[in-house]
């Protein structure tokens, strides 16, 4: 009896581990993200104090640009329509379409602009903490 119960348990311990919904007949799971570095290649990391995870829809009209700005705490988005132009102060530039997800610069000046005749749509997720801004304006790279 001891034996299969250790040979149960066993079993349990060194089962793979599930992702957090699995498939199944009736679920389809696409992944959207995994990463853990932003698209610049900076290593993600969580902030201190207690935690705090924003959801925000923003739409830029055809044309309009965010303005220069940086993120201090960890961002993820996901395109809903719309192409978006990201460009950092280096002079790299990103560009996404709707379906793409993006995992944002943190503490690093960058514009969004919406190219095209379409506004753009996203959904970004900010996993900050309580008190710290999700976004910090910046004047323009000289």
């Amino acid at each position: 009896m001891k034996k299969h119960f250790l040979t149960a348990l066993c079993g349990l311990l060194l089962a793979p581990v599930s992702h957090a919904l699995d498939a199944t007949s009736g679920v389809q799971v696409t992944p959207l993200l995994k990463t853990s570095q932003s698209w610049n290649g900076a290593a993600l990391t969580y902030p201190t104090g207690q935690a705090e995870v924003t959801a925000l829809l923003i739409e830029i009209a055809p044309g309009k640009q965010t303005g220069w700005h940086l993120h201090p705490v960890s961002s993820f988005a996901y395109i809903l329509s719309g192409t978006l132009e990201v460009t950092l102060a280096d002079g790299r530039v990103k560009r996404l379409q709707a379906g793409e997800p993006l995992a944002e610069v943190v503490n690093t000046a960058h514009n969004g602009r919406a190219l095209g005749d379409a506004p753009v749509k996203l959904v970004v997720f900010y996993t900050g903490a309580v008190g710290t801004p999700l976004t910090v304006a910046v004047p323009p790279p000289q």
